[in-house]
Protein backbone atom coordinates (compact mmCIF):
# COMPACT_ATOMS: atom_id res chain seq x y z
CA UNK A 1 0.00 0.00 0.00
CA UNK A 2 1.30 3.47 -0.86
CA UNK A 3 -1.43 5.77 0.48
CA UNK A 4 -1.34 7.56 3.84
CA UNK A 5 -1.44 5.41 6.97
CA UNK A 6 -4.70 5.35 8.93
CA UNK A 7 -4.54 3.87 12.44
CA UNK A 8 -7.92 2.26 13.17
CA UNK A 9 -8.61 1.65 16.86
CA UNK A 10 -11.45 -0.40 18.32
CA UNK A 11 -13.55 -3.43 17.64
CA UNK A 12 -13.25 -6.65 15.64
CA UNK A 13 -15.94 -9.33 15.64
CA UNK A 14 -16.65 -12.81 14.39
CA UNK A 15 -20.03 -12.57 12.59
CA UNK A 16 -22.46 -15.41 12.00
CA UNK A 17 -24.71 -14.16 9.20
CA UNK A 18 -28.18 -15.54 8.50
CA UNK A 19 -29.98 -14.42 5.34
CA UNK A 20 -33.78 -14.51 5.56
CA UNK A 21 -36.69 -13.19 3.51
CA UNK A 22 -38.07 -10.94 6.27
CA UNK A 23 -36.50 -9.88 9.57
CA UNK A 24 -38.23 -11.99 12.25
CA UNK A 25 -40.56 -10.58 14.89
CA UNK A 26 -40.95 -11.93 18.44
CA UNK A 27 -42.36 -15.44 18.68
CA UNK A 28 -41.95 -16.21 14.97
CA UNK A 29 -39.79 -19.00 13.51
CA UNK A 30 -37.95 -17.99 10.34
CA UNK A 31 -36.24 -20.18 7.74
CA UNK A 32 -32.68 -19.28 6.76
CA UNK A 33 -32.04 -18.95 3.01
CA UNK A 34 -28.26 -18.64 3.25
CA UNK A 35 -25.62 -18.71 6.01
CA UNK A 36 -22.02 -17.61 6.18
CA UNK A 37 -19.37 -17.11 8.86
CA UNK A 38 -17.27 -13.98 8.45
CA UNK A 39 -15.66 -11.08 10.35
CA UNK A 40 -16.67 -7.52 11.16
CA UNK A 41 -16.36 -4.78 13.76
CA UNK A 42 -16.28 -1.01 13.08
CA UNK A 43 -12.55 -0.26 13.27
CA UNK A 44 -11.43 -3.56 11.73
CA UNK A 45 -13.85 -3.28 8.81
CA UNK A 46 -12.77 0.33 8.25
CA UNK A 47 -9.14 -0.84 8.12
CA UNK A 48 -9.93 -3.47 5.49
CA UNK A 49 -11.80 -0.88 3.40
CA UNK A 50 -8.86 1.52 3.61
CA UNK A 51 -6.45 -1.16 2.40
CA UNK A 52 -8.70 -1.94 -0.59
CA UNK A 53 -8.95 1.79 -1.44
CA UNK A 54 -5.18 2.15 -1.69
CA UNK A 55 -4.40 3.42 1.80
CA UNK A 56 -2.11 1.93 4.42
CA UNK A 57 -4.12 0.59 7.37
CA UNK A 58 -3.04 -0.35 10.89
CA UNK A 59 -5.47 -1.98 13.30
CA UNK A 60 -5.31 -1.58 17.08
CA UNK A 61 -7.71 -3.88 18.88
CA UNK A 62 -8.15 -7.04 20.93
CA UNK A 63 -9.08 -10.65 20.34
CA UNK A 64 -9.15 -13.72 22.56
CA UNK A 65 -6.70 -16.61 22.39
CA UNK A 66 -9.25 -18.73 20.58
CA UNK A 67 -9.81 -20.05 17.07
CA UNK A 68 -11.88 -17.00 16.11
CA UNK A 69 -9.12 -14.63 17.20
CA UNK A 70 -6.53 -16.48 15.15
CA UNK A 71 -8.81 -16.59 12.10
CA UNK A 72 -9.46 -12.84 12.41
CA UNK A 73 -5.73 -12.08 12.53
CA UNK A 74 -5.14 -14.19 9.42
CA UNK A 75 -8.01 -12.51 7.57
CA UNK A 76 -6.85 -8.98 8.41
CA UNK A 77 -3.33 -9.83 7.26
CA UNK A 78 -4.68 -11.33 4.05
CA UNK A 79 -6.46 -8.04 3.32
CA UNK A 80 -3.25 -6.06 3.83
CA UNK A 81 -3.85 -4.64 7.31
CA UNK A 82 -0.88 -4.10 9.66
CA UNK A 83 -1.43 -5.87 13.00
CA UNK A 84 1.34 -4.59 15.26
CA UNK A 85 -1.38 -3.08 17.49
CA UNK A 86 -3.44 -6.27 17.82
CA UNK A 87 -3.52 -7.60 21.40
CA UNK A 88 -4.33 -11.26 22.08
CA UNK A 89 -5.88 -11.54 25.54
CA UNK A 90 -5.08 -14.85 27.31
CA UNK A 91 -8.18 -16.81 28.25
CA UNK A 92 -10.57 -14.30 26.67
CA UNK A 93 -13.22 -15.04 24.04
CA UNK A 94 -13.25 -13.00 20.85
CA UNK A 95 -16.34 -10.82 20.39
CA UNK A 96 -19.12 -12.60 18.47
CA UNK A 97 -22.31 -11.41 16.79
CA UNK A 98 -25.43 -12.78 15.14
CA UNK A 99 -26.36 -10.84 11.99
CA UNK A 100 -29.75 -11.34 10.32
CA UNK A 101 -30.09 -9.88 6.81
CA UNK A 102 -33.43 -9.63 5.01
CA UNK A 103 -34.26 -9.72 1.30
CA UNK A 104 -33.82 -5.94 0.99
CA UNK A 105 -30.36 -5.96 2.51
CA UNK A 106 -31.39 -4.48 5.88
CA UNK A 107 -29.98 -6.18 8.95
CA UNK A 108 -30.34 -6.73 12.67
CA UNK A 109 -27.27 -7.39 14.85
CA UNK A 110 -26.91 -8.94 18.31
CA UNK A 111 -23.42 -8.73 19.83
CA UNK A 112 -21.81 -10.77 22.64
CA UNK A 113 -18.93 -8.84 24.24
CA UNK A 114 -19.08 -10.68 27.57
CA UNK A 115 -16.03 -12.85 26.91
CA UNK A 116 -13.61 -9.94 26.38
CA UNK A 117 -13.05 -7.81 29.53
CA UNK A 118 -13.58 -4.12 28.86
CA UNK A 119 -10.26 -2.97 30.31
CA UNK A 120 -8.09 -5.86 29.14
CA UNK A 121 -5.46 -5.48 26.47
CA UNK A 122 -2.29 -3.51 25.95
CA UNK A 123 -2.15 -0.22 24.09
CA UNK A 124 0.92 0.35 21.87
CA UNK A 125 3.35 2.94 23.22
CA UNK A 126 2.82 5.28 20.31
CA UNK A 127 1.60 5.67 16.74
CA UNK A 128 3.63 4.41 13.76
CA UNK A 129 6.09 6.99 12.46
CA UNK A 130 4.20 7.28 9.18
CA UNK A 131 0.73 7.61 10.75
CA UNK A 132 -1.31 10.34 9.05
CA UNK A 133 -4.61 10.12 10.94
CA UNK A 134 -6.37 8.16 13.71
CA UNK A 135 -9.85 6.64 13.32
CA UNK A 136 -11.42 5.34 16.54
CA UNK A 137 -14.69 3.62 17.36
CA UNK A 138 -16.29 3.57 20.82
CA UNK A 139 -15.91 -0.14 21.62
CA UNK A 140 -12.45 -0.01 23.24
CA UNK A 141 -12.51 3.35 25.04
CA UNK A 142 -9.12 3.07 26.76
CA UNK A 143 -7.39 2.21 23.50
CA UNK A 144 -9.26 4.92 21.60
CA UNK A 145 -8.48 7.61 24.17
CA UNK A 146 -4.79 6.67 24.13
CA UNK A 147 -4.60 6.77 20.34
CA UNK A 148 -6.44 10.11 20.18
CA UNK A 149 -3.99 11.55 22.73
CA UNK A 150 -1.02 10.29 20.68
CA UNK A 151 -2.54 11.98 17.60
CA UNK A 152 -2.98 15.31 19.44
CA UNK A 153 0.66 15.19 20.56
CA UNK A 154 1.71 14.90 16.93
CA UNK A 155 -0.96 17.31 15.65
CA UNK A 156 -2.53 14.61 13.47
CA UNK A 157 -6.24 14.74 12.56
CA UNK A 158 -8.67 12.35 14.23
CA UNK A 159 -12.00 10.80 13.24
CA UNK A 160 -14.52 9.27 15.67
CA UNK A 161 -17.11 6.64 14.74
CA UNK A 162 -19.60 7.77 17.40
CA UNK A 163 -21.95 4.85 17.85
CA UNK A 164 -22.53 2.94 21.09
CA UNK A 165 -20.66 2.80 24.35
CA UNK A 166 -21.45 4.47 27.65
CA UNK A 167 -22.45 8.13 27.85
CA UNK A 168 -19.29 8.99 29.79
CA UNK A 169 -16.99 7.23 27.31
CA UNK A 170 -18.76 8.80 24.35
CA UNK A 171 -18.41 12.28 25.85
CA UNK A 172 -14.67 11.79 26.46
CA UNK A 173 -14.09 10.50 22.95
CA UNK A 174 -16.12 13.29 21.33
CA UNK A 175 -14.12 15.92 23.21
CA UNK A 176 -10.86 14.51 21.80
CA UNK A 177 -11.87 14.23 18.13
CA UNK A 178 -11.62 16.58 15.14
CA UNK A 179 -14.16 14.86 12.87
CA UNK A 180 -17.14 13.25 14.62
CA UNK A 181 -19.51 11.00 12.66
CA UNK A 182 -22.56 9.89 14.63
CA UNK A 183 -24.99 7.16 13.66
CA UNK A 184 -28.63 8.11 14.21
CA UNK A 185 -28.60 6.12 17.45
CA UNK A 186 -25.27 7.59 18.51
CA UNK A 187 -26.61 11.13 18.05
CA UNK A 188 -29.68 10.31 20.16
CA UNK A 189 -27.48 8.81 22.86
CA UNK A 190 -25.24 11.87 22.93
CA UNK A 191 -27.55 14.84 22.44
CA UNK A 192 -31.10 13.48 22.74
CA UNK A 193 -33.96 13.13 20.23
CA UNK A 194 -34.71 15.46 17.33
CA UNK A 195 -34.13 15.83 13.62
CA UNK A 196 -30.51 15.52 12.46
CA UNK A 197 -30.42 19.24 11.72
CA UNK A 198 -31.69 20.14 15.19
CA UNK A 199 -29.28 17.70 16.81
CA UNK A 200 -26.34 19.24 14.94
CA UNK A 201 -27.38 22.74 15.96
CA UNK A 202 -27.33 21.61 19.60
CA UNK A 203 -23.76 20.37 19.07
CA UNK A 204 -22.49 23.65 17.63
CA UNK A 205 -20.42 24.29 20.76
CA UNK A 206 -18.20 21.25 20.12
CA UNK A 207 -14.66 22.09 19.04
CA UNK A 208 -14.60 19.86 15.96
CA UNK A 209 -13.79 20.60 12.33
CA UNK A 210 -16.79 18.59 11.14
CA UNK A 211 -19.73 16.82 12.77
CA UNK A 212 -22.06 14.48 10.88
CA UNK A 213 -25.05 12.24 11.47
CA UNK A 214 -25.50 9.30 9.09
CA UNK A 215 -28.90 7.81 8.32
CA UNK A 216 -28.24 4.93 5.92
CA UNK A 217 -30.18 5.22 2.70
CA UNK A 218 -31.43 8.66 3.73
CA UNK A 219 -27.92 10.04 3.46
CA UNK A 220 -26.04 12.13 6.00
CA UNK A 221 -26.23 15.61 7.54
CA UNK A 222 -23.03 17.60 8.00
CA UNK A 223 -22.04 20.67 10.01
CA UNK A 224 -18.75 22.34 9.17
CA UNK A 225 -17.68 25.95 9.40
CA UNK A 226 -21.02 26.79 10.99
CA UNK A 227 -22.94 25.57 7.95
CA UNK A 228 -25.28 22.57 7.84
CA UNK A 229 -25.99 20.61 4.68
CA UNK A 230 -27.59 17.32 3.68
CA UNK A 231 -25.65 14.84 1.57
CA UNK A 232 -27.92 12.29 -0.14
CA UNK A 233 -26.96 8.64 -0.39
CA UNK A 234 -26.10 7.17 -3.78
CA UNK A 235 -29.02 5.10 -5.10
CA UNK A 236 -27.87 1.51 -5.67
CA UNK A 237 -29.34 -1.99 -5.69
CA UNK A 238 -28.69 -3.05 -2.10
CA UNK A 239 -27.53 -6.59 -1.38
CA UNK A 240 -26.44 -6.23 2.27
CA UNK A 241 -25.97 -3.09 4.39
CA UNK A 242 -23.80 -4.85 7.01
CA UNK A 243 -20.55 -2.92 7.49
CA UNK A 244 -21.56 0.01 5.27
CA UNK A 245 -21.25 2.51 8.10
CA UNK A 246 -17.84 1.11 8.98
CA UNK A 247 -16.47 1.49 5.46
CA UNK A 248 -17.97 5.00 5.36
CA UNK A 249 -15.80 6.00 8.31
CA UNK A 250 -12.71 4.33 6.89
CA UNK A 251 -13.10 6.00 3.51
CA UNK A 252 -13.72 9.39 5.10
CA UNK A 253 -10.61 9.10 7.28
CA UNK A 254 -8.50 8.08 4.28
CA UNK A 255 -9.75 11.04 2.24
CA UNK A 256 -9.00 13.49 5.07
CA UNK A 257 -5.52 11.96 5.41
CA UNK A 258 -5.05 12.59 1.68
CA UNK A 259 -5.76 16.29 2.27
CA UNK A 260 -9.26 16.31 0.76
CA UNK A 261 -11.88 18.87 1.75
CA UNK A 262 -14.67 17.74 4.07
CA UNK A 263 -17.42 17.67 1.42
CA UNK A 264 -15.32 15.66 -1.04
CA UNK A 265 -14.36 13.24 1.72
CA UNK A 266 -18.02 12.84 2.70
CA UNK A 267 -19.10 12.16 -0.89
CA UNK A 268 -16.26 9.69 -1.32
CA UNK A 269 -17.29 7.90 1.88
CA UNK A 270 -20.91 7.79 0.73
CA UNK A 271 -19.90 6.27 -2.61
CA UNK A 272 -17.73 3.64 -0.90
CA UNK A 273 -20.62 2.69 1.40
CA UNK A 274 -22.98 2.44 -1.58
CA UNK A 275 -20.64 0.15 -3.50
CA UNK A 276 -20.22 -1.97 -0.38
CA UNK A 277 -24.03 -2.27 -0.05
CA UNK A 278 -24.16 -3.45 -3.67
CA UNK A 279 -21.46 -6.05 -3.15
CA UNK A 280 -22.29 -7.54 0.26
CA UNK A 281 -19.91 -10.46 0.98
CA UNK A 282 -18.32 -9.02 4.14
CA UNK A 283 -14.64 -8.10 3.91
CA UNK A 284 -14.38 -9.90 0.57
CA UNK A 285 -16.91 -7.46 -0.91
CA UNK A 286 -14.85 -4.29 -0.44
CA UNK A 287 -14.97 -1.99 -3.48
CA UNK A 288 -11.82 -0.80 -5.15
CA UNK A 289 -11.15 2.87 -5.80
CA UNK A 290 -11.97 2.82 -9.51
CA UNK A 291 -15.51 1.55 -8.85
CA UNK A 292 -16.01 4.29 -6.26
CA UNK A 293 -14.76 7.10 -8.50
CA UNK A 294 -16.99 5.83 -11.30
CA UNK A 295 -20.02 6.11 -9.02
CA UNK A 296 -18.97 9.59 -7.86
CA UNK A 297 -18.85 10.74 -11.48
CA UNK A 298 -22.62 10.24 -11.61
CA UNK A 299 -23.17 12.56 -8.63
CA UNK A 300 -24.79 15.84 -9.68
CA UNK A 301 -23.81 17.75 -6.53
CA UNK A 302 -21.47 20.72 -7.17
Amino acid sequence: MTGPRVVCVGNVVRDEVFHVDILPSAGVKTDVRHYNDRFGGPAATAAVAIAHLGGSASFWGRVGTDAAGEAIAQALSRHGVDLHGLAKIPGARTVRSIVIVDGLGERSITVDRMGLPAIAGSVPKGLPEDAAIVLADTRWPSGALAALAFARERKLPTVLDADGGSAADLTSLVEGSDHIIFSSQGARDFIGPGSPEDQLKRMANLEARAIAITSGGLGSMWMTGGNIMHLPAFPVAVRDTTGCGDVFHGAYALAIAEGRETLWAARFASAVAARKAENGAGWDGMPDRSAVIELMSKDLLP
